[in-house]
């Protein structure tokens, strides 16, 4: 206690509070390692900045809500403000005169703050400033989009802010990175529920927040037909609860590209889970037809697109069963694309997930969002008495306000009902799978879909992910390609057998990169099947740990994690197209215990052959050391089991 009333004297003195209020409106906040600070100042309009390490990383931004018919944040009174302090965060609740308060929270990985209001009613947000005022130019890697309706582009970099238009939008998340002192900032939001998603947009040499607004007149259109579109929006962002929790705005701030790879600020300022017992939720692997067009060459069935029938998914699901793999995915195809309940005759769906699990293997079904958000109830109700363990739901297409309360009444729904949700063609995560682990991934990524149609996810791209859109949460990129080339020989397939760009042990090392908790086996089965040892590997490799380690890392260039699921230890190593040694240090292995080591890694002729690796087991301990000679485009996977 006596603790406590020290740290409130310092407060009160640090703030200048004079009878409860503060005198000069200039606050201060620190992370628990004093490297983060931010200066929240209120003087008619409220501004923040944040330093790192004595040197500024945002110089003052303001930011607001504009409702109808008042401005949060302009011209607003401070009533008082609260510290807090927990052994993972600092914050400052500042409260309002006008029925509002602004909290900032300091973490070590990050800063954050959101506004939280106590109206009656409901409230019309018209809209928002979340200023992002970046200290000197510095370089910065965007996903841009002129639309708000995808967050599957690549990547574009920039070598200063001074290069990007005035007007060009991009996703979230954002990265920046100062040269000078360096300092990289990657600008978020997380806890995102009935509001629009965030964009960032640069007007007037700054970054600002950007959302969809509301959307006033739809209809289906798109791919097939079914997708709700937006023909016209409203003048207002958000129509809501006047008493609420707004999204928090984040700007994660380090000087170390590794320390990026293990960030989980978004997931941490996230809603706790609503799921009492989330026990039945099962993360694993699936095999999956549609990335290599069901075909199965030499196989004893017809297979292929034409031939998606029973006896071709119980041979996926015997595969699956025989290299203990979780699940199966069916994609479209099953079911009209417009009335679940309606299913191909070729295939009795029922029959095969009753098969299924009696090998022990679930099944996710695909579905397209506004079929089954139109009848929501019945369409899960029939989608679970089919037995399946998950659906794969498909083309929202927009991350409006109406777009964001589907994916929480489908993610709410299908929990009621033990379903578990993987969401495509969707916005990035920012949270809610935290509050509905039946969320067991998003799409939101340029995936290996693309090497079906254009060259646009090479091993450069493979190398951005992890830094930038793996802050966000997991993403289902769907690796495991087996037919795998050089940059010289790679060329995109469609329709037929694709192959993936990087070699064999890049594409195995994805599977310990990724944050994927439902990782896709993309390719064919007859493929796998010719590599027993690299079956047996990916039979066993987890898709969640329980510790992981960013050993060392460079935005773009290469990466190399450690991570452990009960005694056994993963480490993945990914390259560039630039051929690298990378040094691994087995120090993180507890001492005084020896460990087989399985080793995938590039063979001598990768750079010319990419699916030529080398398999090796050699013994290790805490005090090994090796040297991962990693060929264009290279990786290597390591299994440590004591």
């Amino acid at each position: 206690m006596k603790y406590k009333l020290f740290l409130l004297t310092l407060f009160y003195i640090s703030f200048g509070y004079v009878n409860g209020f503060a005198a000069d409106r200039q606050m201060q906040l620190t992370s628990p390692d004093s490297r983060l600070k931010v200066g929240i100042a209120v003087a008619g309009d409220i501004t923040y900045s944040v330093s790192f390490k004595n040197q500024p990383a945002l110089l003052p931004s303001g930011i607001s809500i504009t409702l109808e018919k008042l401005t949060l944040g302009k011209g607003s009174k401070v009533r008082k403000a609260v510290p807090r302090k927990t052994p993972d965060f600092n914050e400052l609740t500042i409260s309002f005169e006008d029925s509002f308060s602004l909290v900032f929270r300091a973490y070590n990985e990050g800063i954050a703050y959101r506004f939280i209001t106590s109206f009656e009613g409901n409230v019309k947000v018209v809209s928002e400033q979340a200023d992002f005022n970046l200290a000197s130019k510095p370089s910065a890697i965007l996903q841009q989009t002129d639309s708000y309706t995808t967050w599957e582009g690549p990547y574009v970099k920039f070598s200063s802010t001074d290069s990007i238009a005035d007007g060009i939008r991009a996703t979230t998340p954002a990265l920046f990175d100062h040269a000078d002192h360096p300092v990289k900032i990657v600008i978020a939001e997380s806890d995102v529920w009935d509001y629009p998603g965030m964009y960032i947009q640069k007007k007037e040499g700054k970054f600002t927040g950007n959302w969809a607004k509301y959307p006033a007149k739809t209809e289906m259109g798109s791919w097939g037909n079914f997708v709700s579109v937006v023909k016209e929006r409203a003048d207002f962002l958000a129509d809501t609860k006047g008493k609420r929790a707004y999204p928090w705005r984040v700007v994660i701030v380090t000087d170390e590209d590794k320390a990026l790879l293990d960030n989980h600020l978004i997931a941490k300022l996230a809603q706790p889970s609503l799921i009492k017992d989330a026990t039945w939720v099962k993360p694993g692997k699936a095999a999956w037809e549609w990335w290599h067009d069901a075909l199965l060459p030499g196989a004893p069935i017809p297979s292929g697109m034409p031939n998606r029938n029973t006896a071709l998914y119980n041979y996926y699901v015997d595969f699956a069963a025989d290299y203990h793999l979780e699940y199966m995915m069916i994609d479209a195809g099953w079911s009209n694309n417009y009335d679940v309940t309606k299913v191909n005759p070729k295939l009795d769906v029922r029959e095969v997930i009753r098969r299924a699990k009696e090998k022990k293997v679930g099944v996710f079904l695909w579905c397209v969002a506004s079929t089954i958000i139109k009848d929501l109830d019945n369409s899960l109700d029939f989608i679970q008495s089919l037995g399946a363990a998950g659906i794969k739901v498909d083309f929202f297409d927009r991350d409006d306000q109406l777009a964001m309360q589907w994916m929480e009444q489908i993610a709410k729904a299908a929990a009621e009902r033990k379903i578990m949700v993987d969401f495509h063609g969707c916005t990035k995560p920012s949270g809610m799978e935290v509050t509905y682990p039946n969320i067991v991934n998003y799409e939101a990524v340029r995936g290996a879909e693309s090497d079906k149609w254009d060259y646009s996810i090479t091993p450069d791209y493979h190398l951005l992910i992890p830094f930038i859109r793996m802050l966000a949460g997991p993403f289902d990129y769907t690796p495991g390609a087996m037919r795998n080339k050089t940059k010289a020989a790679f060329k995109p397939i469609d329709p037929g057998l694709p192959s993936g760009q990087g070699t064999r042990c890049h594409e195995l090392a994805m599977y310990v990169i990724f944050n994927q908790p439902l990782a896709m086996l993309a390719d064919s089965p007859v493929e796998y099947i010719k590599y027993p040892d690299i079956m047996k590997y990916l039979s066993k490799v987890p898709t969640t740990f329980d510790e992981t380690r960013s050993l060392s890392g460079k935005i773009g260039e290469y990466v190399l994690m450690a991570k452990r699921k009960g005694t056994d230890w993963y480490v993945g190593a990914m390259t560039n197209w630039t051929q690298r040694s990378i040094s691994l240090d087995f120090g993180f292995l507890p001492p005084g215990k020896s460990y087989t080591a399985d080793i995938f890694i590039d063979g001598n002729d990768a750079n010319v052959d990419a699916e030529q690796y080398e398999h090796r087991s050699v013994t290790v301990d805490f005090k090994s050391k090796m040297e991962l000679k990693l060929a264009s485009g290279g990786g290597a996977v390591i299994h440590i089991r004591p």
